[in-house]
């Protein structure tokens, strides 16, 4: 595959016309770009320009890698105390319509139905909502339970925000928190939850999560204890810009000083069965368009994160295919059963194939990379926990 997009896309004088040529030789050079940059590239009429400049970095970076991993993602509860507006997984207590809460032995016959058929997990993923009754101890009991059941299975699990609930019912330190959680066999956290960063705006989408200090301060920890972690953007919603633009240099600036983060994914906000109603302005065709400039600036801004994942349960497949083209260097997995996007209004499949995956990412023009929960190459995977 080629180092870049066709020359005409690359072009210095047709970059320089689209008021480009700082941020073209920053991008050629591979030099960091500013918090301005990041607004006049999302400001850019031509989104295939942009794109053209995040392929080459992705190239540079991946070649034509695309990386996919053989998961099972586990949701363990959708009781939650927060009370986010944009949220349509939630419920605030057992007895609403539509709650559930997972036993150990629901988690554990899951992942044995998986390993049991032809795929061969190299990462279970768990998440779920900030549960009231669910104790720090009956975590660790079902991580210890998986790790003695499947020793060489990465277990990623719980964002930052649940690590705050979880110090919080317990009394201790976060610190403390993923300190344990390692002991019980965490490697990996899925960096859900960051939402978007601004202050004023988060308190009118989650004012009851843990803020954005306290987000980019767990996520400090974990990395200080060696575990690994993805970071997110949620938008398409309230936010601005500039809002997404400062959430881009704030995750860039934790990086600079934890270094832990592996992989960002940009979560599209889904509208439908949300409470948060959205200006007509945000709906329709043009978000597709969004999507793909929202991993393309990213790919571009966040210099010090290796992997941006195009995250195909929440955006359609098709569009997680091209963006492997503005960006994106990642599809996730396979998934087989998922809740929070589905119940958000996804369309896309409950879970794919190896097959399918691997089809995906070769029509795309990439080279399918099966890889761990924290970017290893199966191969090597062993080498890495």
């Amino acid at each position: 595959m080629p180092d870049s997009m066709p020359n005409v896309a690359l072009n210095a004088a047709y970059y320089a016309a689209l008021g480009l040529s700082s941020i073209y030789e920053k991008v050629l050079a591979g030099q960091r770009l500013s918090y301005d940059d990041g607004l006049t590239l999302y400001r850019c009429p031509d989104p295939t320009a942009i794109g053209a400049l995040a392929h080459h970095v992705r190239v540079r970076l991946h070649g034509d890698a695309a990386f996919y991993v053989v998961n099972r993602q586990i949701n363990y509860t959708n009781v939650c105390v927060n009370g986010c507006t944009f949220c349509a997984f939630r419920r605030d207590d057992a007895d609403q319509p539509g709650a559930f809460c997972l036993s150990k032995a629901d988690i554990l016959a899951r992942l044995e139905a998986a390993q049991q058929g032809a795929l061969h997990l190299d990462e279970m993923h768990m998440v779920g909502g900030c549960h009231p009754g669910l104790r720090l101890s009956w975590f660790e009991d079902v991580l210890r339970s998986v790790r003695t059941a499947w020793p060489e299975l990465p277990l990623k699990a719980f964002t930052p925000v649940e690590i705050a609930h979880f110090a919080s019912m317990e009394g201790i330190s976060t610190l403390e928190v993923l300190q344990r959680l390692k002991d019980a066999g965490l490697v990996m956290m899925p960096g859900g939850g960051a939402e978007i960063f601004d202050e004023v705006l988060r308190k009118e989408i989650c004012p009851h999560k843990a803020d954005a200090a306290a987000w980019l301060r767990i996520s400090g920890e974990a990395h200080s204890l060696g575990l690994r972690t993805n970071c997110t953007m949620l938008y398409g919603h309230l936010e601005s810009l500039e809002h997404r633009v400062d959430h881009l240099c704030r995750l860039r600036e934790q990086q600079d000083k934890s270094g832990g983060f592996t992989c960002f994914i940009p979560l599209p906000f889904l509208t439908e069965n949300s409470r948060l109603k959205l200006p007509e302005d945000r709906l329709g065709p043009q978000r597709g368009l969004d999507q793909l400039r929202t991993v393309a600036v990213a790919r571009l801004m966040l210099d010090n994160i290796p992997h941006i994942k195009a995250y195909w349960i929440m955006m359609p497949t098709k569009l997680a295919q091209t963006a492997l083209w503005y960006g994106a260097d990642d599809l996730d997995g396979t998934i087989i059963e998922e809740h929070i996007g589905h119940m958000a209004g996804s369309s896309s499949a409950q879970g794919m194939t190896i097959a399918e995956l691997e089809h995906m990412i070769r029509q795309s023009g990439f080279r399918p990379v099966r890889r761990n929960a924290v970017f290893a190459t199966v191969d090597a995977a062993e080498e890495a926990l």
